[in-house]
């Protein structure tokens, strides 16, 4: 049957209406997903209004330009004070004094405080030194304040199976820490000296930040670890608590209301992503093997220029193997 001119009007008109329709449902969807994205990497709604800022410091302590935006975003918004949660047994030494500097220039600007949650070994102690105050929980894992470097040494496998790796150096010292050859005596000198002078700005930084010298500085600075309970008596920590804990000290001496919200900031990359994904499905495949700690030694060994690390980096708590 024929359509006259008033049905093509018709249709023609509720066809662009359904499209007009469209169009608006496919902005709203890409808006609810931009703002969920938004979300979940770290960034909360309404940062202007007044609150307590929380950062979740776990893991080891690697550089990156997200976390400083993150620190550079907290300061100019409605923050009140920052909480640094920190579960972490440290990481490399220039990306641990990196934290520690943010840290301190945030706290020129605002309240900030430490909670040692589990773990704040190494270079996760050394991050909470650039806080304000440092609390800590009567167990967790607080100290071992030194420096590492720590490589895989493979050249009597090698001998065994027969084979050689070639280099053509430079100089004798170049890439010395490569694990295929033994280490000479001058390579070792001339990395204990790195060791020994990374040391003793972390130690230095120790006893400028916790008011200790002499012996009492030469005992918290060997190495070894600590309960929190410990670290209290020894100096290493303010006092001993949980948030609420925080939270009390914050209202008692910087004017923060218990009351206030708080509220998580998270670098804007927030851990997603395909290669982010990626690397954490390969992660948890290798660690399901019992490969994960040999996979980590072995690029700690070919990255040996980046090696120069806090102790918390190389599985800190399981044995050395015997020379």
């Amino acid at each position: 049957m024929p359509l006259d001119t008033g049905d093509i009007v018709e249709r023609r008109r509720l066809r662009r209406s359904v499209s007009f329709w469209r169009v608006v449902a496919l902005l709203l969807a890409a808006g609810v997903i931009g703002f969920a994205g938004w979300r979940v990497a770290g960034h909360p709604v309404g940062t202007a209004a007044p609150h307590v800022a929380r950062v979740n410091l776990s893991g080891l302590i690697l550089g990156g330009d997200e976390r400083r935006k993150m620190f550079e975003a907290i300061e100019k918004s409605g923050a009140r004070a920052v909480i640094v949660l920190i579960n972490s047994p440290g990481g490399g030494v220039a990306a641990s004094e990196e934290l520690y500097r943010q840290l301190r220039h945030l706290s020129e600007t605002k309240p900030t405080v430490a909670l040692v949650d589990s773990m704040g070994a190494s270079g996760g102690y050394l991050a909470a030194l650039g806080t304000d105050r440092i609390f800590a929980r009567e167990t967790a894992i607080t100290g071992s304040i030194g420096v590492l470097v720590q490589f895989p040494n493979f050249s009597e496998l090698l001998d065994k199976v027969g084979v050689q790796v070639e280099s053509i150096k430079s100089a004798p010292l170049k890439a010395a820490l490569n694990g295929f050859e033994p280490t000479s005596a001058e390579a070792r000198a001339a990395l204990q000296s790195v060791v020994s002078d990374s040391f003793a700005w972390f130690k230095g930084l120790v006893g400028e930040r916790r008011g200790l010298s002499g012996a009492a500085l030469d005992r918290v600075s060997d190495g070894r670890i600590y309960t929190g309970r410990q670290a209290r008596e020894v100096g290493l920590v303010d006092q001993i608590g949980g948030e609420d804990d925080v939270r009390a000290w914050l209202a008692a001496n910087k004017g923060v209301p218990r009351d206030m919200p708080t509220r998580d900031w998270k670098p804007a990359s927030g851990g997603f992503g395909l290669f982010a994904l990626g690397r954490s499905l390969a992660s948890g495949a290798l660690d399901a093997l019992g490969l994960l700690p040999f996979v980590k030694t072995l690029r700690a060994s070919a990255f040996s220029a980046d090696i120069q690390s806090l102790d918390g980096v190389l599985a800190l708590w399981q044995p050395s193997p015997k020379n």
